[in-house]
């Protein structure tokens, strides 16, 4: 609007048809009026004639057609009163004539009723929709010639870029093999955050997902629901090309995609991982995971992006409830597309660890998903991956008293580095021995140097499990190095300063002569949204949610894995003070916690860490808050009209550095942190405008 480089915030919302009230209505005066509003705050950008111009989106025709037809008029005012973005000082009323102006450009005729201003009066009419109309996100995607000329620059990603990504690309999940999801972009920092407003948004179809854009040379690289990659021109949202998986009965929730030389690699939820080509999204080979029969397939899916560690393409496997034998790491060779090694996540008899299961035979062992994304070492050669437990604890429950036999259960609940090339087991470490309370250390491995306590670094990998432990590992040998406990848990009560291994609790252990509090709920104070770390602080941050549960005989509220005992409601004492989300701030340096910024809602996004000295994070507000890397204060923040439910990625295109974020996506996260706010919080319904499936783009202005 005042700025021609800015576009209409929300301006391409996902469809949603709604079946709210009446047809929406205004009056001859209110148009008028909105025609001289806008020609002075909204032309500049948008064209005099709603047209657009440069980035900014037409507001007429086709583009308003798909954008907002049969939606509720408070969906596109909400949107409107964003406008100008530095400078939203225009009162409700005249905001309200900008969008009676924009229904008559798009041909909808004036009437004796004024357009209310009161969001809950719009929310009762309905912008008609088209007859007949809708929408195919699967059309095919017409390219202008500076679109093409923008794919065929594309360089190819080396192993060196992999190594050492551009710092204006987003190239790997968590943007660097070593997982920390930091950037080393400064354009937006700590002195100018405030000034940050919308620069574009794109709709995506609702769906399960959680995924995490890849960004390089200008374009966005997404895989979303239902098992669709779309390539995006990164400076404004428009579709490049798009790739959809045909023949699927449902669409897993994935994390993400993977970049190497001219290819896009991607696990699909019929369980292949496909390589396409990056310039056209055309398949070049595929591998079918052998998992077994078609029956025995469908107990597997396949979530965590693909990671690429030299000619290997490694993807982990998550395996339901019961499947004998547990889940696998695959390794497929990069140029055939034939699988090279498998690493079985449950140990077998007479391997490392294979006496841990309680004397169980093979065939009645189970679990060690492997849902979250891989890191990786180059200098080392070494892979790190999390596995998750088995859910059928009941089994190892009571010790074994044979000699040699015990109840651990391997590799679940461990960090294993693997050698890339071979699959081989080089360590592993287990955070929590016989998880009988399903609170998984299976999260991201973040790779860091840190102060080793005697005057020098060492290279560690450190992750931080459901009950928001950190446990820091030499990179190399395994070692145990440092814990951090954030407090928020009360099931581990000691930790052995040489190996690490944990005391617990006995009365936290499932009996039917036990009621009692157990902290965090199985969901986690943390779940799948990434932590990140930035070398400026030497700081670990983490997205919580704080919960506890009640482990009694008698509960409504199901079962607790296999043992029998149900779980319930329990008062929440550490949410007396209204907040039930916290960003947390963890000293690796001086193994201590540094700050924590109370939310009232739980975060539901992955970290992002910045050189900027700044660290972003959405939540079910819902919204998207920026504080201070070394303080934790809330520097800006800005409302979604959708819960944000992806990875935050930062990248620069054409000189100018974005923050993007995803919403209106589902997955077990977004769903068991809402249910459970929504409950305590009394706020059914709440908190989110629901306004549907996309990605929101900020920059400076």
């Amino acid at each position: 609007m005042d700025n021609p480089r800015t576009a209409l915030a929300g301006f391409f919302a996902a469809l949603v048809w709604s079946q709210a009230g009446y047809a929406v209505e205004f009056t001859l005066e209110q148009a008028n009026q909105g025609e001289m509003l806008y020609q002075q705050h909204c032309a500049a950008c948008h064209g005099a004639d709603l047209a657009g111009s440069g980035i900014a989106p037409p507001l007429k025709g086709k583009r308003f057609d798909v954008t907002w037809r049969g939606r509720t008029a408070d969906v596109l005012a909400f949107h409107i009163r964003r406008m100008p973005p530095a400078a939203a000082t225009l009162s409700n009323a005249e905001y309200t004539n900008i969008l009676a102006h924009t229904l008559a450009v798009n041909g909808f005729d004036a009437g004796r009723t004024a357009l209310p201003k009161d969001d809950a009066q719009l929310a009762e009419l309905t912008i008609p929709a088209v007859p007949g109309a809708t929408i195919d996100f699967t059309t095919p995607v017409d390219k202008s010639a500076a679109q093409v000329e923008l794919l065929r620059n594309l360089r190819p990603v080396t192993h060196a870029m992999l190594e050492n990504p551009p710092a204006e690309d987003w190239l790997l999940w968590s943007r660097t093999y070593a997982g920390q999801s930091y950037s080393p972009l400064t354009q937006i920092d700590i002195k100018n955050v405030a000034r940050m407003q919308p620069a574009w948004r794109s709709p995506l179809l609702h769906g399960s997902s959680m995924p995490m854009p890849l960004v390089h040379d200008g374009v966005m690289f997404l895989q979303t629901f239902p098992d669709t990659v779309l390539a995006i021109d990164a400076t404004n949202g428009d579709v490049l090309w798009r790739y959809q998986r045909e023949g699927l009965e449902r669409s897993h929730k994935k994390m993400g995609l993977s970049l190497h030389e001219q290819r896009v690699y991607v696990a699909t939820s019929d369980k292949h991982v496909i390589a396409l080509d990056v310039r056209n999204g055309n398949v070049v080979w595929e591998h079918k995971l052998s998992l077994g029969s078609e029956e025995a397939r469908t107990q597997y899916q396949i979530r965590s992006a693909p990671l690429i560690a030299g000619d290997v393409v490694i993807q982990s496997t998550l395996a339901y409830r019961n499947v004998p034998e547990g889940s696998f790491i695959i390794g497929i060779d990069r140029k055939t597309g034939k699988e090279r090694w498998r690493f079985n996540t449950i140990a077998r008899p007479g391997q490392p660890g294979g006496h841990t299961w309680n004397g169980l035979p093979m065939a009645e062992r189970n679990g060690g998903s492997v849902w979250h994304q891989g890191t990786y070492d180059p200098a080392l050669n070494l892979v790190y991956y999390g596995i998750a437990p088995t859910y059928d604890t009941a089994p190892l429950l009571v010790a074994s008293q044979e000699e040699g036999v015990t109840n651990e259960a391997m590799y679940t609940n461990c960090t294993v580095a693997l050698n890339p090339d071979s699959g081989e087991l080089v360590w592993y470490f287990q955070h929590t021995q016989n998880d009988q309370w399903d609170m998984d250390w299976v999260f991201e491995r973040t790779l860091a140097e840190v102060p080793d306590g005697r005057g020098g670094t060492v290279k560690a990998v450190m992750n931080v499990g459901k009950n928001v432990m950190l446990d820091a590992l030499d990179a190399e040998t395994g070692e145990y190095l440092f814990s951090v406990d954030s407090g928020l848990q009360n099931v581990i009560i000691g930790i052995n300063p040489i190996t690490g291994a944990k005391t617990i609790d006995p009365g936290k252990m499932p009996s039917p002569e036990t009621s009692t509090d157990i902290c965090p709920i199985p969901f986690g104070a943390r779940s799948w949204p990434q932590t990140a770390f930035s070398p400026e602080t030497n700081y670990v941050y983490v997205p919580i949610t704080e919960s506890c549960f009640k482990m009694t005989e008698t509960g409504k509220g199901g079962w607790l894995l296999t043992t029998g005992v149900k779980f319930d409601r329990t008062e929440q004492p550490a949410l007396e003070d209204g907040m039930m989300g916290r960003l947390q701030a963890i000293d690796v340096a001086k193994r201590r916690l540094a700050w924590n910024t109370d939310l009232t809602t739980p975060p539901s996004t992955g970290v992002l860490a910045t050189a900027g000295g700044l660290v972003f994070a959405g939540d079910i507000d819902p919204s998207l808050k920026a504080f201070d890397a070394a303080t934790g204060k809330l520097l800006w923040q800005t409302p979604l009209d959708d819960t944000p439910s992806s990875s935050l990625i930062t990248y620069e295109a054409d000189d100018k550095q974005y923050i993007a974020v995803i919403v209106g996506m589902t997955n077990n996260h977004v769903r068991d942190i809402t249910s459970f706010y929504r409950r305590w919080s009394g706020t059914e319904g709440e908190p989110g405008d629901q306004a549907g499936a996309s990605i929101w783009v900020f920059a400076l202005p």
